[in-house]
């Protein structure tokens, strides 16, 4: 294994591993944002306010399906960081098997359920008539594509769960790139209108997928299970659910309360979604930090527990809440500040008339400044709930959501 990409977080001040963890994650992190808002940021400025709508629209469906992803693939990684923790290389191979058997299969089963739901839930959130074909031809080609989001964040939690948070970055650098390319060719060439931002999003996150593969073939040996690390060990395989399905469904939770938001937001029409949607994808990138430190203190606790420190563990805790709500600090005052030049990187005026640009503005400006009063509280949280999950209490953190 590359000595280099690798951090043992069991050892060495935690201040600073968390600082040197995180850094490449956080990168990351904005290039995912980057990523995500090259649609939206696309979409609004080459296909107008009822574009951006119709993708803005989609987006509580978005995170109910793909944050439930994301957190039971995290989850599942957590025993590999503790397998790593404790250098038990059989149990880290055996946990990496179960990794692919579990995220394969929910992510067939949850491709299966996502694409026959589509509809029924863009009617369910009151989706207006106006944007509703766009919204199901952006979104539905999204939930086709969930295979591909499976195998890039299948891969990248391993990665990190051994202490390697730079390599996903470079692949996610690379993917977004090629997602801003095909965005413009798609939307702008090829005229697929919103399919187009979504085809584009699917291709790139595929291409970021098989290179972490490869990349784990090459460089991690340690890490490719054999045939008989395959083999069926139901204890084992309810310890990964065990937390994998408590980090899902913390996601999930969050996400039913945005489709409740949704479908009264949908009530007042198609700008003042568009207004949310602007909004809601400023929120995203000054708040990426919060998502940054959880994954951090949760794989530092993963591989402390598994070495049996659970002093470092609470010394961790300690230095990760002082970093999060410097953070979450920061993230305040750039929501207050600069709403108004944020919300203008989504939408161009001369798109609409002065007064729905007017109206824009008001209602997203209103939306970040009550927000971003609440940053402090929504950091910290991300680092108990993770750092519970780290440590095998995933139900606690679930209970409260």
């Amino acid at each position: 294994m590359s000595k280099e990409s690798n951090i043992d977080m069991t050892h060495g001040e935690p201040f600073k591993l968390l600082i040197v963890y995180s850094f490449p994650i956080l990168l990351g992190s904005l290039f995912q944002q980057l990523y995500n808002m090259v649609d939206t940021i696309i979409v609004g400025r080459f296909l107008g306010p009822d574009a951006l709508a119709a993708v803005g629209n989609t987006g509580p469906m978005n995170f109910l399906i793909f944050g439930f992803l994301y957190g039971m693939t995290s989850g599942f990684a957590v025993i590999t960081a503790q397998r790593f923790g404790a250098n038990d290389m059989e149990g880290l191979k055996r946990s990496v098997a179960m990794n692919i058997i579990l995220n394969l299969a929910s992510g067939i089963v949850i491709t299966i359920l996502a694409c026959s739901l589509t509809m029924p839930l863009l009617r369910l959130i009151n989706t207006p008539e106006n944007i509703i074909k766009q919204s199901f031809s952006y979104i539905f080609t999204i939930f086709a594509g969930t295979l591909t989001i499976v195998l890039y964040n299948g891969c990248t939690c391993v990665l990190r769960a051994v202490g390697d948070s730079r390599t996903p970055l470079y692949f996610l650098i690379i993917s977004s790139i090629l997602n801003i390319i095909l965005d413009i060719v798609f939307i702008a060439n090829f005229k697929l209108g919103v399919m187009g931002a979504a085809l584009a999003t699917v291709f790139s996150q595929g291409v970021s997928g098989i290179l972490s593969l490869i990349w784990i073939f090459v460089k991690y040996p340690i890490l490719i299970p054999k045939k008989q690390h395959f083999a069926g060990n139901k204890k084992f395989a309810i310890q990964h659910l065990k937390i994998g399905l408590n980090m899902g469904f913390q996601f999930s939770i969050t996400a039913i309360g945005t489709i409740v938001l949704a479908g009264a937001l949908n009530l007042f029409g198609s700008t003042k979604i568009a207004a949310y949607t602007a909004a809601q994808k400023v929120e995203q990138l000054v708040t990426v930090a919060a998502g940054v430190m959880g994954v951090t203190i949760a794989n530092y606790g993963g591989q402390n527990l598994g070495a049996g420190r659970i002093d470092r563990i609470k010394e961790g805790l300690t230095k990760s809440i002082i970093i999060s709500v410097a953070f979450s600090i920061i993230a305040a005052i750039l929501a207050w500040v600069f709403s108004d030049q944020l919300i203008g990187l989504f939408l161009e005026q001369k798109n609409m008339t002065s007064e729905v640009w007017q109206e824009i503005l008001e209602a997203s400006r209103t939306y970040l400044h009550i927000c971003s009063i609440f940053f402090p509280v929504l950091f910290v949280i991300f680092i108990y709930r993770n750092v519970l999950q780290s440590i095998g209490k995933g139900f606690w953190p679930l209970r409260n959501c």
